[in-house]
């Protein structure tokens, strides 16, 4: 693997706001020059601006948005040996309630858009002999969530596939992990609130042994320390950062 180094190039999908802004920031402070991608090219180029990396448009549901987006970042930075896969999108639905659109856009966001940038990136890292990928799952997909019933079926694939993905690359020096955020506080949640009443934050700050809901930077620590060379001997594994809420 060589030395330790601090300046690797690290790309976040949905870094435009929320944890992904949080991890792309986190990321920088530990040296990574990061690559903030997102769907809304001025979202990415805030984020950009704030840690001093390249913003890049990408659509992780369009397989041709994925690959331009990986060609522009090495060919303007160099390999990408950090991987954090982020972007996600969900509505709080029945699942009585749904309809096979909405289960393909939950799908193609949170669970495909993960492949596809793992697809277009993993073999660089295999090849190179180290990489780290970090995908952002959520506890709805490890017990489950009312209202949720796609997206925690999504997560859930997330969590199964990086864990096949690293027993396959574990020999090339390639480290897969999820990061598995409880409640927290996000753009997302606060429309989701929006749509259904206070009472959904508040009655998460009651379920929540800490009181509290969990805040992007809460998350982007430990993305930030799976995706560092001091994690380099943990692969497969599911971290949740939920203030205690899921203990298992």
């Amino acid at each position: 693997m060589g030395q330790p180094k601090s300046d690797r190039v690290a790309f976040v999908t949905g870094a435009g706001q929320g944890i992904g802004r949080a991890i792309a920031l986190a990321l920088a402070d530990d040296g990574r020059r990061v690559v903030a991608g997102d769907l809304r090219a001025d979202a990415a180029e805030a984020t950009a601006s704030e840690v001093g990396g390249l913003a890049v448009t990408v659509d992780v549901t369009d397989g041709a948005s994925v690959a331009a987006a990986v060609e522009r970042a090495e060919a303007e930075l160099g390999p990408v040996e950090v991987l954090v896969n982020n972007a996600g999108w969900d509505e709080l639905r029945a699942f009585v309630d749904t309809d096979e659109a909405f289960w393909d856009r939950v799908i193609d966001v949170n669970f495909k858009g993960c492949l596809r940038m793992t697809h277009a990136l993993l073999p660089g890292m295999i090849e190179r002999g180290f990489g780290r990928m970090v995908n952002i799952g959520s506890d709805a997909g490890r017990v489950g969530s009312s209202h949720e019933s796609v997206y925690s079926g999504a997560k859930g694939g997330v969590i199964a596939f990086t864990k096949t993905v690293a027993r396959e690359a574990a020999r090339a020096g390639v480290t897969a992990n999820v990061v598995c955020p409880g409640p927290t506080r996000t753009p997302l949640l606060e429309g989701m609130a929006q749509i259904s009443g206070e009472k959904l934050v508040a009655s998460l700050e009651r379920a929540v042994p800490m009181r509290r809901l969990g805040e992007p930077e809460d998350v982007a620590a430990a993305v930030a320390f799976l995706a560092s060379e001091r994690a380099g001997y943990i692969t497969g594994q599911t971290l949740s950062v939920s203030g205690g809420l899921t203990m298992a």
